[in-house]
């Protein structure tokens, strides 16, 4: 599976990662850039996924994942398993807003549908 690396090591780009998933799944939609916004939409929807599944499995995955952050797991499991039980995937929108100013990268909004 290819994946973008951010110009980070592994374990900073994890992280990264972890927290833009916590954050689109708390606050529902976040700004970043378009490179971060596209790889953490692949996290966001294995995410949802675990929680559709419902399984004890799924939600240690999930809380592995998420850095045992609790709130952000109940609230996958409790509020968005039921959302989005019948939809079958694209769980995330990407709407491109401008460029930022002090280094001309692209900013996006990610946001779930």
């Amino acid at each position: 599976m290819q994946y973008r690396k951010l110009g980070r090591n592994n374990k900073i780009r994890k992280s990264i990662l972890s927290g833009i998933t916590k954050d689109v799944i708390m606050k529902e939609q976040l700004i970043t850039t378009e490179a971060r916004a596209k790889e953490a939409r692949k996290f966001v929807d294995k995410m949802i996924t675990y929680a559709k599944k419902g399984t004890l499995v799924s939600r240690r995955k999930a809380l592995a994942f998420l850095n045992n952050d609790k709130k952000v797991v109940d609230k996958l499991f409790n509020d968005l398993a039921n959302r989005y039980k019948n939809r079958n995937g694209g769980y995330t929108r990407i709407l491109k807003i401008k460029e930022r100013i002090g280094d001309d990268s692209l900013t996006v909004k990610i946001e779930l549908v």
